[in-house]
């Protein structure tokens, strides 16, 4: 097993971090690491600075395999400059040697930093080492562009595909198509599923993409003209087909009609499943008819079609936002009795609504309880949590609440540090602008970008308070992070 990490994040809220000399020494392992030392090494490796990492990926004897590499880039997911990092210097090893998994997972990083010099460079060490790139990779590749608002771009890569070595197909046209939608670019989706439907032989699932994809733009009529389209081609609509007109009524806010729709379905004898049901009792939650939503979640249940732990999630969801908060809980209680699972959803479903009416206490419990049932909690648990404290006025306790994420529990994102330095000057007490610094200067040695306001802001406060010293340490932190310093007389 690995030794106990020594702890970056705040012990005691006055002092937020505490500067330690890491290495990798009693790191030294000789069978696979388990999922606890995935996670102290991703704690450690965000705390060792370049030359550090470096000299200890080179020398120390960690029992490094694909499957412990992936998880660190998992870890390190909200941290992408140190993850690419890492895999940078990691690549160098004299035993170890990527695989394609752990290539797209850095593609990935690389891609949603928008870093797409990287993005290019890591695929040609892919193919030098022929481990791909593939199919994928052009998924995820693609996908990134779109979101990031290059859509033609995308259909470029898309279109390259086989300059690449990666033979393009049906399943990647599919893909595409998905990526497309799913950013509510439809009407690309369309036009290129148009001219190309034929090179490719569109398939049911072809249709059934772009048919919700409009439905996700509630556009339901013409998510039907798609449904004849694909009638008329020959192909017949499938219960997917049939669940994603079902949901885009819902979607749409068409409650009448998307209960016609349901009732059309009974009528024509289609085998329904759980999705069918789910849809339809979310979807009258979300009108706020909570009876309704019930009645169909029993009648489900009568008719032997077992409710998923999706379909409680969005139960209890609804009941959280239209109902109350108590009555989403005795759902959760009769979900354990029954033998269900609660995954993260779950919990951040319940936890979210305990907060939204000052239930605190409460809130905390469940986070605990998370820790207890494995179930691992996810920086969402932890950001709804402390935002809540925060507008609270609470601010030790969502720093503790912090402090469990330094502890490995899980590690903090761009939204959990903006959140807690915003409070620090909501509260106006003079030690509260150190720490706001420290976790500044933290979330820039952890690879994140401040805005510049963020900057000015605290270093505003430190010389109004006398603290020039710290306040160079800023100007510092400001300079690597490429945000030009301000000319200030300190």
């Amino acid at each position: 097993m690995l030794s106990p990490l020594h702890k970056l994040h705040i012990r005691n809220p006055t002092f937020p971090v505490c500067s330690v000399k890491l290495s990798f020494y009693n790191l030294t392992t000789i069978t696979p690491p388990t999922d606890d030392d995935a996670s102290s090494l991703s704690n450690l490796i965000l705390k060792l600075d370049p030359q550090a990492l470096t000299h200890n990926l080179e020398f120390n004897s960690v029992y490094w395999t694909p499957d412990l590499v992936n998880k660190i880039l998992k870890h390190l997911w909200n941290h992408g400059p140190k993850a690419i990092q890492f895999f940078n210097l990691l690549e160098r090893h004299p035993t170890y040697t990527h695989s394609a998994v752990s290539f797209d997972h850095a593609i990935d990083i690389a891609a949603r930093l928008r870093n797409y010099k990287t993005v290019w460079a890591l695929v040609a060490r892919m193919r030098k080492r022929r481990v791909g790139p593939n199919p994928k990779t052009f998924a995820i590749i693609t996908e990134r562009y779109v979101s990031a608002g290059k859509p033609d771009k995308a259909v470029r890569v898309f279109l390259s595909m086989q300059e690449y070595g990666c033979q393009q197909d049906l399943n990647s046209f599919n893909t595409f198509l998905d990526v497309l939608c799913k950013s509510r670019r439809v009407e690309k989706a369309y036009n290129l599923f148009k001219v190309l439907k034929r090179r490719f032989r569109a398939d049911t699932i072809s249709y059934n993409i772009i048919a919700n994809g409009f439905c996700l733009l509630k556009r339901t009529p013409r998510a039907l003209e798609v449904l004849r389209e694909m009638v008329e081609s020959g192909l017949e609509p499938t219960l997917k087909t049939y669940n994603v007109i079902l949901n885009g009524y819902f979607k749409a806010g068409q409650v009448k009609e998307g209960w016609q729709f349901f009732l059309e379905m009974k009528r024509r004898k289609c085998e329904m499943d759980v999705v069918t049901y789910t849809t339809v009792v979310h979807g009258f939650g979300v009108a706020g008819e909570i009876q309704k939503a019930r009645q169909v979640f029993d009648e489900m249940i009568g008719l032997g079609i077992l409710p998923s732990v999706a379909t409680y999630n969005a139960y209890i969801q609804v009941l959280c936002k239209k109902d109350n908060v108590e009555n989403a809980i005795l759902v959760f209680e009769e979900m354990l009795k029954k033998g269900y699972t609660p995954n993260a959803t779950t919990y951040n479903v319940v936890i979210r609504g305990l907060c939204h009416i000052g239930k605190m206490d409460r809130a905390m419990e469940y986070l605990d309880k998370m820790k207890d049932d494995e179930c691992d909690p996810n920086v969402q648990t932890y950001n709804v949590i402390i935002r809540y404290y925060c507008d609270e006025g609470e601010i030790d306790k969502s720093l503790k609440v912090f402090e469990r994420m330094g502890n490995g529990e899980c590690l903090p994102n761009l939204d959990t540090y903006n959140v807690l330095i915003s409070a620090m000057f909501g509260r106006k007490r003079s030690g509260d602008l150190m720490v706001a610094g420290k976790l500044l200067i933290e979330m820039v040695d952890r690879g994140f970008i401040p805005r510049k306001f963020t900057f000015n802001r605290i270093l505003n406060g430190l010389l109004l308070t006398g603290n020039q010293d710290f306040a160079k340490e800023i100007l510092t932190a400001q300079s690597r992070c490429g945000r030009l310093p301000r000319h200030l007389r300190l």
